[in-house]
Order: C-alpha cells, then sequence, then structure tokens
C-alpha cells in the first residue's frame, strides 16, 4: 500500500473541517462535535480499518480492482482504496462532497450522481462499495439494482448500513429506541435537545429488505457478516442492549455481499 498522509494537507484541511462541522455540528448537533471533526481531518487509520473491513468480507484485496465508492462522501475511502492500488471511481448526490473527493483524490474519476441513477455503463466494476449511503436513497430498490447493473459478473457488491431495529443511531451517535416511528424519533431527538430535520433523510433497513433488494435486482447475496456486533452503546445500559441483541438476533448494522 502506498502511504497515506495522516492528516490531510493545507488548505484543503480548511474546507474539510468547515464541511464536518456543519454536518456534526449544525446538522446533527453533536456534543463532541469538534473531536469528530479532528478525527475525520486525521482519518488514515480511521479508513484504513473501513478497507481492512471490506477485503475481509470480500476476501479479497482492492489491489488492481475497479472500485465504485457509491455514496462517497468527502472521499476519505476513496482516497484510502486509491492508495491500496485500486481503480476507483467515486460518487455521491452532494457536490461539495465531490468537490472535496476529487481535491483528495485527483487521479481518480468522481461525479454528482444518485445512487438510484448511475451514469456508469454495465459491468464496470468489479468491487461496489456502499457504506451509511442505503439509508439516504430515496428508492433502494432501485438503487441496489443499479449497483448490480454496474458489477461485473462474479463481482463484490458490499452493502452496509444501519439496522432499523438497532439501539444505537450512528449518525447522531447516540443510544436509540429500536424502531422509533417518524413522529415518536421526532420527539425523542427533541427531548434531547437534538435537531430533527435529518431525519427525514434516513430509512434504516433490516437484513431480509436488503435481501429482498438484492433478489429483486437479480443478485444473490454470499455472505451476511456482523463486524460491528460488540460495539458497545448505552453507557450503564450496555447489558441491557446486549440481552435485546442476543434474544433477538437483530445485529447493530446490515452488513453484507452480494453478486450477480
Amino acid at each position: 500500500m502506498r502511504s497515506m498522509s495522516s492528516r490531510v494537507a493545507e488548505p484543503l484541511a480548511g474546507r474539510l473541517a468547515a464541511f464536518y462541522t456543519r454536518y456534526y455540528r449544525d446538522t446533527l448537533g453533536i456534543p463532541g462535535w469538534r473531536e469528530i471533526v479532528d478525527v475525520r481531518l486525521d482519518d488514515a487509520a480511521y479508513e484504513a480499518r473501513r478497507l481492512a473491513q471490506l477485503e475481509r468480507a470480500i476476501g479479497r484485496s482492492v489491489r488492481g480492482a475497479r472500485l465504485l465508492n457509491v455514496g462517497c462522501g468527502a472521499g476519505g475511502f476513496s482516497a484510502c482504496a486509491a492508495a491500496a492500488g485500486a481503480a476507483v471511481c467515486s460518487l455521491d448526490v452532494s457536490a461539495e462532497a465531490v468537490a472535496l473527493t476529487v481535491a483528495r483524490v485527483p487521479q481518480h474519476a468522481a461525479a454528482v450522481a444518485a445512487a438510484e441513477n448511475l451514469p456508469l455503463p454495465s459491468a464496470a466494476f468489479d468491487i461496489v462499495y456502499c457504506f451509511s449511503t442505503l439509508e439516504h436513497v430515496d428508492d433502494r430498490t432501485r438503487a441496489v439494482r443499479e449497483m448490480l447493473r454496474v458489477l461485473r459478473p462474479g463481482g463484490a457488491l458490499y452493502l452496509h448500513a444501519p439496522h432499523r431495529f438497532a439501539c444505537f443511531e450512528g449518525h447522531y451517535k447516540m443510544f436509540w429506541l429500536p424502531g422509533l416511528p417518524p413522529r415518536l424519533a421526532r420527539l425523542y431527538l427533541a427531548l434531547r435537545g437534538r435537531p430533527t430535520a435529518f431525519l427525514a433523510t434516513l430509512q434504516p433497513t433490516t437484513l431480509g429488505e436488503c435481501r429482498r433488494f438484492v433478489e429483486a435486482a437479480g443478485g444473490r447475496v454470499v455472505r451476511v457478516l456482523a463486524d460491528d456486533a460488540r460495539r458497545r452503546v448505552g453507557g450503564p445500559l450496555w447489558p441491557i442492549v446486549r440481552a435485546y441483541y442476543r434474544a433477538t438476533g437483530v445485529q447493530p448494522y446490515v452488513e453484507m455481499v452480494a453478486t450477480r
């Protein structure tokens, strides 16, 4: 793997700091937003863990692979995968996120696009990577169909999304009551003093739903994982949360590999 700079260079760091500050402080109202922004500005280790998680899941290195990152955000993972030797293409609905990705990974393709309408040829990629994006798309069945369409036969689609019945909300980074309907979720956030508008962008899913998305698109699930199952949440409530997960079989996240 080529070495990645531990911390992004100026003036890109200032652009990234502003981007993440708006998200973590203003959109989500996270009390410890400064620490999270610092992590995202010094994200080589964080993204390397995500890359290792992907490679374990698909059973191969990304070196030499054509990799599509759907929902690339500000480009941290794309930069890591490119440094590992993948030929990366990055897509996001946010023009600002794509511009930051281009600044971080100038030698690779990036474009503004929705997951439901990928402006790419069929069977063009060995790996399609979709991390914390499926919960934001309007038509998840169509999005998964598009991701499988651009995947070559025998390639790997990696999906990672929050589970609807988890006890943790990974965007707001807070203990969550499983399966809250939108009205109660807004009330819960308001009582915790947190902004509520972001909830309108979220559609948490389940393992069964993701299987159906894949099968409806003509694909098949080849592996279901639980790499994030032991993450402690809820502070003193963790024993109860753990007992709930064990009793129900729910995992905090849906994590799977599919192919076509």
